[in-house]
C-alpha cells in the first residue's frame, strides 16, 4: 500500500494534523496494521520536501508544535496519477511454500506433513477471517473477501502439489 498516496488522498477533504491523519488512516485502512506516528511524520516530511503538501498552519501549545498539512495541486495530480495506474498483479513466483516443499524433498523430510500442516493453518485463518467478515462492516467484508480468495487459491495449490508430490520428488532429487 502506498501510505504517502493514501495520506495525500485523506488531505483532499481538507487540512489535517499528523495525529488526525493517523486516526483517519487507521480507522479506514489500519485495522490489522495501524500506522506508527513516526511513520506518519516521516511520510509527511517527505511529501512536504517533494512539494505534494504544504504546512497550512502551526499551533503552539504545551507540547511540540502541531503542524497542519494541506495537499497542494501537485499532490492532487499525484494522487490522480496513482489511482489511474493499475497495480501490478503479484504472481508469487518466489513462493516460500514451494521452497519449503522442495527443501523437504531435497533433505528427505516429509513433504506431505508439511503440506498438511500448511493446509491446517490456512483453514484456521480462513475460519477466523470468515468470523470477522460476518461481524464486520463493509470495509471488513471486502478486505476479508480479498484475503479469503487468496487463501482459497493457496489451498488449491496445496492440493495440486500434494497430488504431484511424487513427480516433484523425481525432478528435484539428485
Amino acid at each position: 500500500m502506498s501510505i504517502g498516496h493514501t495520506l495525500l488522498a485523506l488531505l483532499e477533504s481538507g487540512p489535517r494534523h499528523g495525529y488526525d491523519l493517523k486516526r483517519a488512516f487507521d480507522s479506514r485502512f489500519g485495522h490489522d496494521r495501524p500506522l506508527h506516528y513516526g511513520q506518519v511524520y516521516a511520510t509527511m516530511s517527505r511529501l512536504l520536501k517533494n512539494g505534494l503538501v504544504e504546512v497550512d498552519g502551526v499551533e503552539h501549545g504545551d507540547g511540540p508544535e502541531r503542524k497542519r498539512y494541506a495537499i497542494t495541486d501537485a499532490g492532487i495530480t499525484d494522487v490522480g496519477r496513482w489511482l489511474a495506474e493499475p497495480e501490478k498483479p503479484e504472481p508469487y513466483l518466489q513462493s516460500v511454500l514451494y521452497t519449503k516443499v522442495v527443501v523437504a524433498l531435497l533433505t528427505g523430510r516429509d513433504a506431505d506433513s508439511l503440506l498438511d500442516a500448511q493446509r491446517t493453518e490456512h483453514l484456521r485463518l480462513m475460519r477466523e477471517l470468515t468470523r470477522r467478515k460476518v461481524s464486520g462492516d463493509l470495509a471488513d467484508q471486502l478486505i476479508c473477501d480479498h484475503a479469503l480468495f487468496h487463501l482459497e487459491a493457496d489451498l488449491r495449490w496445496l492440493e495440486i502439489t500434494a497430488a504431484r508430490l511424487d513427480q516433484l520428488a523425481e525432478t528435484v532429487r539428485p
